[in-house]
């Protein structure tokens, strides 16, 4: 497949994108309305929790924009959003054992309805930046009403169960990105593949050798160490799968 450099926002079509600005814009309301002077005198707590929030989406985002170039940073970023989630539900898990807050019981009538909960999917046209906005507008207000609620116990349960699943979206996510690595390859693997497909292309017009080891169609290489660094020889196509060579026959 050839390789096309794109301007792209592919990351708008997110779930993973869309739950974890919901989750940054809660955290941001959780710690101006709960962390204080007596509970947090410095203000660090804060700033930490507002951070891995906000490291979520944009992580997200940057590993989608570097798909086309490295899938490896893709797989990385995405593996540093899910991380600071973590951070952040740590946070909460720790802010819930000091209010003696008790985790909802999975068989418990506000952990049910709240898991019914589920994002619905993006329509956006040709306005993407403004439809985004609004997408994930109408999404936080799905779940307002327990991640805003008044009642702290509600309100920490809440976001602790929207981090978790955000969690669990990123891992998949990792998943196929791995998948579609091992199938295609990254950026370096194609761009070699393309090259040799342009030198082949080249030798051939030259009238190239076939290989004698495969058949496929021989490239000039050079030798690059060694008593004969300078000195060219026909290599195929196909290295390093296939290492046939031929001497290059010099007529004087």
């Amino acid at each position: 497949m050839p390789i096309e450099i794109k301007s792209v926002k592919g990351y708008y079509f997110l779930d993973a994108w869309v739950m974890s600005h919901i989750i940054h814009q809660a955290t941001i309301g959780f710690c101006r309305r709960y962390l204080n002077k007596d509970n947090d005198p410095g203000g660090r707590l804060y700033y930490q929790m507002v951070m891995a929030a906000r490291s979520a989406p944009a992580n997200i985002a940057e590993g989608s924009s570097r798909r086309q170039t490295s899938r490896e940073t893709e797989m990385r970023l995405t593996d540093v959003a899910r991380a600071t989630l973590s951070e952040l539900l740590s946070d909460f898990m720790a802010f819930s054992l000091t209010y003696n807050i008790e985790p909802w019981a999975k068989e418990s009538e506000n952990y049910r309805n709240f898991m019914n909960l589920q994002l619905e999917s993006p329509k956006y046209g040709i306005d993407i930046e403004r439809e985004a906005w609004l997408h994930i507008q109408a999404q936080r207000r799905r779940f307002a009403p327990w991640i805003e609620s008044d009642d702290l116990a509600v309100r920490v349960n809440a976001l602790k169960q929207l981090i978790n699943r955000n969690i669990n979206m990123l891992q998949k996510m990792i998943s196929k990105q791995l998948d579609e690595f091992k199938q295609s390859g990254g950026f370096t693997e194609n761009l070699t593949k393309e090259r040799l497909v342009t030198q082949s292309t080249k030798a051939i017009e030259q009238g190239a050798p076939r290989c004698p080891v495969c058949g496929k169609t021989m490239i000039k290489r050079t030798i690059k160490r060694g008593t004969n660094a300078g000195r060219q020889f026909w290599g195929c196509s196909g290295y390093p799968e296939c290492q046939g060579t031929l001497h290059i026959t010099i007529n004087t």
